[in-house]
């Protein structure tokens, strides 16, 4: 059995549309949002994560921080 997982972050509000195309999905408050998936296989003994990149590309980077947010408070930026 297969399953693919596409969970879709929004910057705004949940609500989607579907476009003329009947593909393309896009926020109704015309946020910025993110889509990714993965493809799993489940097995008889367990499952596979079909969609694992070799280059680690398959999950965001764990230090979230950007330069403005990792300055001590009331110092200027570089």
């Amino acid at each position: 059995m297969f399953f693919t997982v596409e969970p879709m972050i929004n910057a705004g509000r949940y609500e989607v549309k579907v476009l003329s195309d009947g593909w393309t999905a896009v926020t109704k408050d015309r946020s910025l949002s993110a889509q990714f998936e993965h493809t799993i296989g489940v097995t008889a003994t367990g499952y596979e994560i079909f969609t694992i990149s070799p280059a680690g590309l398959h999950r965001p980077p764990y230090d979230l921080a950007t330069p403005a947010e990792s300055r001590p408070p009331g110092s200027a930026p570089a």
